[in-house]
């Protein structure tokens, strides 16, 4: 949730703590099993502002968000970002025309 606080902090131009407050951001909806895979909220606030997004802005956001620590400790590079943030805004765009939200479903 690290990683995605810290991209709605570029994306929004709000900083990481401000990021991490909204509702549903970062709400844990499965059991916190070690073993098992964790479930949590994508906010409202990073859908909509991934919605309104053109390409250029989601490259441009990639560009930052591929400086993030958590990122370069995973090398993950801007072209990467970017194509990650593209598949992102547009799955946000088809679950805010079907009324739907985005969860994060992510395991060790």
């Amino acid at each position: 949730m690290v990683t995605l606080a810290r991209l709605e902090a570029i994306v929004t131009g709000r900083g990481y703590e401000e990021a991490g407050r909204p509702p549903r951001s970062g709400l844990l909806l499965s059991e916190a099993d070690v073993d098992g895979p964790l479930v949590f909220s994508v906010s409202d606030t990073l859908v909509n502002a991934l919605t309104a997004a053109s390409r250029d802005d989601l490259r441009r956001f990639a560009r930052s968000w591929s400086a993030t620590a958590e990122l370069r400790q995973n090398q993950v590079d801007a072209e990467t970002a970017a194509g990650a943030l593209e598949a992102l805004a547009g799955l946000a765009r088809r679950a805010r025309s079907a009324g739907l939200r985005l969860y994060c479903r992510w395991s060790l």
